[in-house]
């Protein structure tokens, strides 16, 4: 059989700089993963908590007479599919600086409860982000094709650079929601490793 350890001082020193090393590269992209996560998030909620689009649109009340000129805006504060995605992304983006503090500040005294409760804290967050997006782009496909069978008609076609920034946000916030579950799944693997 083999021995794992390489040569050197009793082989500890070696596995010692193996772990120490694994160790380091884990916590850098950790670091890396949540900078994205704060970036992306933020900047998906900014974008669609400012998204708003005006169009005149004529209306015809009676065939008889002329169509009259109406000046609609289209805001993302009017529909609360996207005050959520907006809230969420807010959370998320707040949670995981506050992480992102916690994990640059030195050791803790009991390291292994504040990446346990890191990771509780992450599972939360996903759910509720991945939840955002979900209802987001939901509501974001009904008003690019409509529902034929309750009469909503596709806004779309009239406010197209409306629902553009809404679908470059919900993308951003997408990126930002998968850097969180590869958190999710580092801090799991993490903790893992530590109970061997």
């Amino acid at each position: 059989m083999e021995s794992k350890v390489e040569p050197g001082f009793d082989g500890v020193v070696s596995e010692q700089k193996k772990a120490e090393a694994g160790a380091t590269s884990t916590r850098v992209s950790s670091l890396v993963l949540r900078i994205v996560v704060v970036a992306t998030t933020l900047v998906a909620a900014v974008v669609l908590a400012v998204d708003r689009q005006s169009k005149t649109v004529s209306i015809s009340l009676v065939p008889t007479l002329p169509p009259l000129a109406v000046t609609v805006t289209a805001k993302s504060t009017d529909s609360s599919p996207f005050i959520y995605f907006i809230v969420a992304n807010c959370i998320t983006s707040a949670c995981s600086a506050l992480s992102l503090l916690i994990s640059i500040a030195k050791r803790a005294r009991n390291r292994n409860n504040v990446i346990m409760s890191m990771a509780f804290v992450d599972l939360l967050v996903v759910a509720v982000l991945f939840s955002g997006i979900g209802a987001a782009a939901t509501f974001g496909v009904l008003g690019e094709r409509g529902n034929s069978h309750v009469r909503w008609n596709k806004v779309c076609d009239v406010y197209d650079k409306f629902c553009a920034k809404g679908m470059i946000s919900i993308g951003v916030s997408l990126v930002g929601g998968l850097a969180q579950l590869l958190l999710l799944m580092l801090s799991i693997v993490g903790l893992h490793k530590r109970s061997l």
